[in-house]
Formats: C-alpha cells, sequence, structure tokens
C-alpha cells in the first residue's frame, strides 16, 4: 500500500485520531501528518526529537525479537494524549490521538490497516 494511504486510511478510522505519519529510519516523516483541524502539541524541532527518539527505541526493542516475537505496537499514555507506533518494514507509523478514544481497539483496527 502506497504511504500516504495508509495514513489516510488510519487518520479515517477515527475523528480523534490527530496524527498519523511514517518515520523512516533516520527519524524523518516521509508521509501523512496531522489530521487538519488540530494543532500540534509541541513545536516542529520537537518534532525532529520525538522522531528521533521514536527510532531509537524501537531499533532497542527488536533486541528481544528472537525470545518475545516482534512488536507489534507499543503506546504511550500521556497526560495530553496517547501516542502510538507501529513497525511497517523499515519505516514506524506514528499516530497520536486523543484520550477519550478506546484504545483497547484501535491498535488492532490500524493493525488490520498495515497488513491488508
Amino acid at each position: 500500500m502506497d504511504k500516504d494511504e495508509l495514513c489516510k486510511q488510519v487518520l479515517e478510522l477515527d475523528s480523534r485520531i490527530r496524527f498519523a505519519g511514517l518515520i523512516n529510519e533516520n527519524g524523518r516523516l516521509v508521509a501523512g501528518g496531522m489530521k487538519p483541524g488540530f494543532k500540534s502539541l509541541e513545536d516542529s524541532r520537537d518534532d525532529e526529537m520525538l522522531y528521533m527518539e521514536l527510532v531509537l527505541r524501537a531499533k532497542m526493542r527488536k533486541e528481544f525479537d528472537k525470545v518475545l516475537g516482534p512488536v507489534k505496537f507499543a503506546m504511550s499514555y500521556r497526560d495530553m494524549l496517547i501516542i502510538m507506533s507501529f513497525p511497517v518494514n523499515e519505516n514506524i507509523l506514528l499516530i497520536s490521538v486523543e484520550k477519550d478514544i478506546d484504545f483497547s481497539k484501535l491498535p488492532f483496527q490500524i493493525l488490520e490497516i498495515i497488513n491488508h
């Protein structure tokens, strides 16, 4: 599936999804972005730091793939929002959502899109 189409389909899943973007192994946004009508909670310099930190964490998690199996997704529940990340080939799909979303279902809906 096309990178932009993947992000578009994820954004369309729920009105409370704020951001869906693909981050490459260098920590750069290569597709997707903020949903129209939502404002980023951090400035663009902080975005770059978040992306690089995300890539580093994803690489560190791979150390346990042989023992525990590969990561399907990771989630951070924060004061302002929920952040989810999904490995997609060599990239990472980064999602941010409002806290009132059903986070027990949404990641599995996103996995269906990724694996379709």
